[in-house]
């Protein structure tokens, strides 16, 4: 398990699915082969996936011995992408 800034942190998958599916009552979920398609706001799809792929690519190393003043080496798309995931729950603490 990495650490990061102090703590441990994953991405809860099942959190972007919910925050992606669209509930309105009207719209039926489509079955193809047996299986439930549900209905997903794409352009939501979109931004959490942007934000994760920020995420899961930021190429500047961290030195866990200097704490919090190492974050200020982290780009400006990896402050926005993991502020914005740990707001929405998607990023969530051990």
């Amino acid at each position: 398990m990495l650490e990061f800034l102090g703590e441990r942190y994953y991405i809860d998958v099942q959190e972007i699915e919910n925050k992606i599916a669209i509930a309105n009552p009207t719209l039926e979920s489509t079955e193809v082969d047996g299986q439930i398609e549900p209905h997903i706001s794409v352009s939501k799809w979109e931004v959490y996936k942007n934000l994760v792929d920020v995420i899961l690519s930021e190429r500047e190393e961290l030195d866990e011995n200097l704490g919090i003043h190492s974050a200020k080496n982290l780009s400006i798309p990896f402050k926005f992408a993991f502020n914005t995931l740990l707001i929405n729950n998607i990023i969530k603490k051990l």
